[in-house]
C-alpha cells in the first residue's frame, strides 16, 4: 500500500513481472543464475557474517576481476576507463551533416 501511494504521488508507474515468467526479466536472472552457480553453490555458510563475508568476496571479484560477455568479455574495471578515455571524445560538439547530392 505505501509502495502504491509513494509511487501515484510521484508519477511512477508499477509494472511487475508475471509470476513463473522469468524470460520477462532476463537480466536479473540471468545475474541470479551466476550467483546462485558462482557462489551460492560453491559455498557453505557457517554464520550470517560467514555468508555476508564470501558474498562480499564473491561481489568484489565479479565488479573488478571476472570478465562479463556484455562488456565484450572485459573486466568491468576496464571498461570503466576504457569508456572514460572515450567520454572525453563523445564529449565534443556534433558537426552539422551537409547532404551531398
Amino acid at each position: 500500500m505505501v509502495m502504491d501511494q509513494w509511487a501515484y504521488w510521484n508519477g511512477v508507474t508499477l509494472d511487475f513481472t508475471r509470476p513463473g515468467k522469468p524470460q520477462d526479466n532476463a537480466l536479473i536472472e540471468a545475474f541470479n543464475s551466476r550467483f546462485r552457480q558462482e557462489c551460492l553453490n560453491e559455498h557453505w555458510f557457517l554464520s550470517v557474517a560467514d555468508a555476508q563475508e564470501k558474498v562480499e568476496a564473491w561481489r568484489e571479484h565479479y565488479n573488478t576481476e571476472r570478465p562479463h560477455s556484455a562488456l565484450g568479455n572485459m573486466v568491468p574495471e576496464v571498461f570503466v576507463r576504457q569508456t572514460s578515455a572515450l567520454g572525453s571524445c563523445l564529449d565534443l560538439p556534433k558537426q552539422e551533416l551537409v547532404a551531398v547530392g
